[in-house]
């Protein structure tokens, strides 16, 4: 299976145990403080990376967006963090022992998330899958990338992957994910996962998650996900960008769990006999009985057989080895015919 290393060590595959990533994204609403509180209730479920948004003003929308829209450009200066807000975080968040990450969006961002943050990966937005020089500049860091592919066509998502390639970069992630917000049940479309898998092979398919609710995640590591992405917020009644679609700290648990629990139970693809299901053999399985009184030196036939529990004399699949051979003892209806009954020398 497509294995990748984040650059902390952590191992990212296919049906490997889950990496869960919490999106932060702004429902901190730009405040340190309830952004910390945020990665407190992260680190306290189990969560395993914090991963925030990197732009600003300038690095998020033309000049030409806030002519037409100014009230936008105080409402995204509101909502951002700053370098030294954001540096602030990635040192909180190691020092609680969570993994911290974020989404750049110049080159900038990402300069600073690499030398300043020491991130364990990149992630790349959606958005900018087509983005083509920003992408490759990326890729020249050589950091470990996960790779979003929402809005793409299967050609923009191969064009994105060979210029990484192309910059010898090859630890890359890619996760199924669908851009509307909430993504309604229909339109999610699991089985892209599989595709994904088929196309890229050598790289490890994960899935960020855009639905109401924690089912749909689960179900993925039913798929083999090995990195799920998911919005979390502490309030989603709160206003804000994208918060009334993220995920409250008890539901999120429950994800966590889901998906744990569903990679525990997915298991070998070889057949496993364990001790348990053997000692369930004996309780469970049938034995060959008497169907009838049967008496001494009488010749067994189909008919004067019965299969009942527990799995304590001749196994049914053994009903060969005593039809047409002569009984030595008498033995009641409804009791179990054993091999010191038969006489082995005496088949008809």
């Amino acid at each position: 299976m497509a294995e990748v290393m984040l650059d902390n060590n952590i191992l990212i595959g296919d049906y490997a145990k889950p990496y869960i990533v919490a999106e932060i994204n702004s429902s901190h609403n730009g405040s340190v403080d309830k952004a910390k509180e945020m990665i407190d209730k992260a680190k306290e479920i189990n969560i395993s990376c914090v991963k925030f948004q990197s732009w600003s003003a300038n690095s998020l929308y033309s000049n030409d967006y806030y002519d037409k829209n100014p009230i936008q450009k105080r409402i995204v200066d509101k909502f951002a963090l700053r370098e030294n807000e954001l540096l602030q975080l990635a040192k909180y968040a190691k020092s609680i022992g969570i993994d911290f990450s974020s989404t750049p969006y110049s080159n900038d961002e990402v300069d600073f998330l690499v030398d300043e943050c020491k991130v364990p990966y990149i992630k790349v937005a959606s958005q900018d899958i087509n983005t083509l020089p920003f992408l490759e500049y990326i890729a020249t860091k050589n950091k470990p990338i996960v790779l979003s592919t929402g809005m793409s066509s299967i050609e923009e998502i191969k064009q994105a992957v060979n210029l990484i390639e192309s910059t010898r970069n090859y630890k890359i992630i890619i996760l199924h994910c669908v851009s509307i917000y909430p993504t309604k049940i229909e339109n999610v479309n699991l089985n892209n996962i599989v595709g994904l898998r088929e196309l890229f092979p050598k790289y490890p398919i994960g899935f960020s998650d855009h639905t109401i609710g924690v089912d749909i995640a689960i179900a993925s590591v039913a798929l083999g996900c090995g990195l799920i992405e998911k919005h979390f917020t502490l309030d989603n009644k709160k206003m804000g960008m994208d918060n009334n679609m993220a995920t409250e700290p008890k539901d999120f648990l429950r994800l966590i769990n889901g998906c744990n629990e569903v990679y525990q139970a997915m298991g070998d693809k070889h057949r496993i006999i364990t001790k348990e299901e053997y000692a369930s053999r004996l309780k469970m399985r049938r034995s060959i009985v008497a169907k009838r009184d049967l008496k001494r030196g009488e010749i067994l036939s189909l008919c004067d057989l019965d299969f009942k529990r527990p799995a304590e004399g001749i196994s049914p699949d053994k009903i060969d080895e005593i039809v047409g051979f002569r009984i030595k003892s008498n033995i009641k209806a409804g009791y179990l015919i054993n091999k010191k009954d038969i006489d082995i020398d005496k088949h008809i």
